[in-house]
């Protein structure tokens, strides 16, 4: 009787996982069926195949993106800011309200329109150019709201490129001849440039004495309102600095770095704006805690075609 019983349990699981493989697979070619549809802009079609899906479960959110689609461009818009709202609440929040917004506009209700919209770039909408193209938004495109919308979906594309912190390190922006300030010996060439989506300002240094190359990457960081700089050489010297900008100075520091011999080096490098087309940059060391300074390098950039 026991071995009976265990061969029905065996047997009833192993058809019940067929009866779910058959079921998944059956579930796989709907979903196929419906994307074709949607895919060929045949909505009659998509909507119906798209609601079969979205009584399975569970549901993506894709899928309720796809019947409100659908849903919209049959004209059954209420359904479709339904389908939008559960893509919402399934995790797609950007662009259930995006597909809201379109709904509302296609029912001649721009305020509500604008509405999603701006949730939609509250939640980091960042492709402005298909928001300023998008036929759907035809009869927004004239609202000055609509035009603050795609200036913020520009800035939620580019954010560094907004922020006032993030510009304040611009001025060493360029390419530079670089000597040393005192004398004026030709010590090397920078090219300093912005990276990443205005982001990273990237330092490229080449010495002319020397096969000694090096880069730094400057960045603000937002979440310790602090500007930082990581250096690398060629000759696998890696130093972080951290600081800001004060009294039009950028400011940067070291934490203590132990050195061969067990002593420990801080450094304080400075970098001064003289004016458009020139900047000094200043270093020094202190290895007893600062109370004492030595100069490490002193060196005067000026702008590649002003000298």
């Amino acid at each position: 009787m026991k071995h009976a019983m265990i061969l029905m349990f065996v047997l009833c699981a192993a058809l019940g996982a067929r009866a779910q493989q058959a079921g998944d697979a059956n579930a796989q070619a709907l979903s196929r069926q419906a994307d074709a549809a949607y895919d060929a802009q045949d909505w009659a079609k998509a909507t119906s195949l798209y609601e079969q899906v979205s009584k399975q479960e569970p549901v993506a959110p894709r899928t309720w993106l796809r019947l409100g689609a659908a849903l919209r461009a049959v004209g059954r818009y209420d359904e479709a800011v339904a389908s939008f709202e559960k893509a919402i609440q399934s995790g797609a929040a950007t662009q259930g309200e995006y597909g809201k917004a379109a709904t509302y506009a296609a029912m001649k209700q721009p305020d509500q329109a604008l509405a999603s919209l701006d949730k939609a770039m509250q939640q980091g909408y960042a492709t402005p150019d298909v928001l300023a193209s998008d036929p759907k938004f035809a009869s927004l495109r004239d609202l000055p709201a609509f035009a603050k919308l795609v200036e913020q979906a520009k800035r939620n594309q580019k954010p560094c490129a907004y922020t006032p912190e993030n510009r304040e390190f611009d001025f060493w922006i360029g390419e530079w001849n670089v000597s040393s300030t005192q004398g004026a010996t030709p010590a090397g060439n920078s090219k300093i440039e912005l990276i990443l989506d205005d982001c990273v300002i990237q330092e490229n240094w080449s010495s002319l004495n020397s096969p000694y190359t090096g880069k730094s990457y400057n960045i603000y960081n937002a979440a310790l309102k602090r500007w930082e700089q990581y250096w690398v050489d060629s000759v696998g010297g890696n130093i972080l600095f951290h600081g800001g900008l004060k009294d039009g100075v950028m400011d940067y520091w070291t934490d203590e770095i132990p050195q061969p011999g067990g002593t420990v080096l801080k450094r304080h490098l400075q970098f001064f704006k003289l004016g458009p087309d020139t900047v000094r940059q200043f270093s020094q060391g202190s290895t007893d805690g600062g109370k004492t300074w030595h100069v490490e390098y002193d060196l005067t950039y000026v702008r590649r075609g002003k000298t």
